[in-house]
């Protein structure tokens, strides 16, 4: 079994986008409105028909299995409207994505959006993961560190406001993808900086901080290869390497932090592959994603990264198999399969 781990339903029928301007509508008439959360129409044949064209057609034809599926990530918008707003939202985004793990159980199994809010608590959260992970069988979230769209104006990961999130996500055992949303500043590229620099920034986050010794036991994945981590692995490792009582930097991530393959080219899984344990790379495509075009140099798509683990010299058999399956199964817990 070949496993996904990174998945976004970026094909959802209109209803949902309508439902979203309806909520920026209300809010661009006051910016407190705490609203109500509504319905969204859309039938079980709608999600088929905006799945099977698609992330199904797409799993059969590059050889992938099951995919570890959330809301879209550039919908999250975290930094529109109030914590009433994110709170609606996100649990009909939940809600879909619950809807299609019914409808598809072989191919979908789900991961929570979270709703977020700059300067709210995160005791919201900390319900949402709770229903989406006892209710809805999920396995697991998207967790945003810079919930105000590119401004950080936020507390870092390592800050004890993040802490009962931690301690919800160690009780439940599932693990975070660190994901940021789309970016409000316009000095970012959502897709082509702000996600790549969150990446990185968060992975710095948890090195200058108790974090990763706190909670012996937490997993994050850090997507997108890692952003910049795995190009500047010697400059992450002389730096943790001057912070005292602190091990090295192998050690110190080893059970903790993973890191996923939705990188878009051959030498850039090489050089994961290459740089980065075989035990704490995971599978996954990003499908469908913020790359969907196809590479004029090989005539597939950039986002079919199946390709590139199987053609790169990096890694044995033994380990390639670690991370097209036996790593998710590990990092996953909740996870029930064969």
């Amino acid at each position: 079994m070949i496993i996904d781990c990174h998945g976004h339903y970026t094909t959802a029928p209109a209803a949902l986008g309508e439902y979203r301007e309806a909520q920026k509508a209300a809010l661009a008439k006051d910016p407190i409105d705490p609203g109500a959360k509504g319905l969204v129409d859309i039938s079980d044949q709608q999600l088929r028909d905006s799945l099977e064209g698609n992330q199904l057609r797409m799993q059969a034809e590059r050889g992938t299995d099951l995919t570890i599926f959330s809301p879209r990530a550039s919908w999250m918008g975290h930094h529109i409207g109030n914590a009433h707003t994110s709170k609606h939202w996100t649990e009909h985004c939940n809600e879909l994505i619950h809807r299609i793990t019914r409808l598809y159980p072989g191919n979908f199994v789900g991961v929570a959006q979270l709703p977020q809010s700059p300067g709210a608590s995160l005791v919201n959260s900390v319900a949402e993961l709770e229903r989406c992970v006892t209710q809805f069988g999920f396995i697991g979230c998207n967790l945003n560190p810079d919930p105000t769209g590119g401004y950080w104006t936020g507390p870092p990961l390592g800050d004890r406001y993040w802490y009962p999130f931690y301690e919800k996500m160690c009780e439940l055992d599932v693990p975070a993808m660190i994901h940021v949303s789309a970016a409000c500043n316009p000095a970012f590229h959502t897709t082509g900086s702000h996600y790549l620099g969150a990446d990185t920034t968060a992975f710095m986050q948890m090195l200058t901080s108790d974090l990763l010794a706190d909670f012996p036991s937490i997993k994050f994945i850090i997507p997108h290869g890692g952003g910049a981590v795995p190009y500047h692995w010697g400059r992450f490792r002389g730096l943790v390497q001057a912070m005292p009582g602190k091990p090295p930097l192998e050690e110190l991530v080893r059970h903790n932090v993973y890191f996923d393959t939705c990188v878009y080219h051959q030498p850039g899984i090489d050089l994961l592959l290459d740089i980065i344990p075989a035990e704490n790379i995971l599978f996954a495509s990003e499908l469908l994603g913020a790359v969907r075009g196809i590479d004029p140099r090989s005539g597939h798509h950039y986002d079919d990264t199946k390709r590139y683990i199987d053609a790169s010299p990096n890694a044995t058999q033994a380990e390639k198999a670690m991370i097209l399956s036996g790593n998710a199964k590990r990092v996953y817990p909740r996870l029930r399969i064969s």
